[in-house]
């Protein structure tokens, strides 16, 4: 999963995006409005850490363009002025939970956990498809009951595509929502290639129902057991 920290004072930057990113998740850091605004118009999150007060803009304006652009990304504002009428004003223009300022970072993790699992995957603690099984929380992947363990990458993939199933992926998304920033270093995609081999086999090997097939010219599709 993918989070965006919109935050423009360094030192807390750093510290969220360490606390975030031990977590396992693909971070990435914007720290003015037009930053910030550039990046929610070119990807996909699924969560977005917003700092109300920014040098060159409001965040709830950001808030605004987000749901402009008909984007479906979880949001959760962060700001030190904890007025009632700033958290009243985020939640009416769909922010999903609000944090003030000083936090302790475990509460922080909390709060992404919650609104993750109130978004995507349907306030459901685990998505199952065909005999597929998967707790997000806990990383955990099962198959007919049985587990099957997975790299961090292939889980990641995994998870991106059970949220999706029956959608076509680029593979040139699939790059940018599971490796983030790092994904525009690289001039093919072989490191894609690589990792969607090898968890296909694994599912293949362990008798999974569903399967991520290619899509000539374009990337993936996670097909479940009724489309087979």
């Amino acid at each position: 999963m993918k989070i965006l920290i919109v935050e423009d004072e360094p030192s807390l930057r750093e510290i969220m995006l360490r606390a975030v990113g031990r977590e396992g998740y693909v971070v990435e850091t914007a720290a003015t409005f037009a930053e910030a605004d550039a990046r929610v118009a070119g990807y996909s999150y699924d969560c977005i850490l917003l700092d109300i007060m920014l040098p060159d803009g409001n965040g709830l304006r950001l808030l605004e363009r987000i749901r402009e652009l008909r984007k479906r990304e979880n949001v959760i504002i962060i700001s030190a002025r904890n007025s009632i009428e700033d958290k009243v004003s985020g939640l009416e223009l769909g922010a999903d939970d609000y944090l003030a300022k000083p936090f302790h970072t475990a509460e922080l993790l909390a709060r992404i956990r919650s609104v993750l699992r109130r978004g995507r995957s349907g306030g459901e603690l685990t998505l199952s498809l065909g005999n597929v099984s998967l707790a997000p929380e806990g990383r955990h992947v099962e198959v007919a009951g049985r587990e099957l363990p997975l790299l961090k990458k292939e889980f990641d993939i995994l998870l991106y595509f059970m949220q999706r199933p029956n959608h076509l992926v680029d593979k040139a998304v699939l790059a940018e929502a599971v490796w983030g920033d790092h994904a525009d270093d690289a001039d093919n995609f072989h490191f894609v290639y690589a990792q969607m081999k090898n968890l296909r086999r694994k599912l293949a090997e362990a008798g999974a129902t569903v399967g991520i097939r290619s899509v000539y010219g374009f990337g993936y599709k996670l097909t479940p057991p009724q489309s087979e």
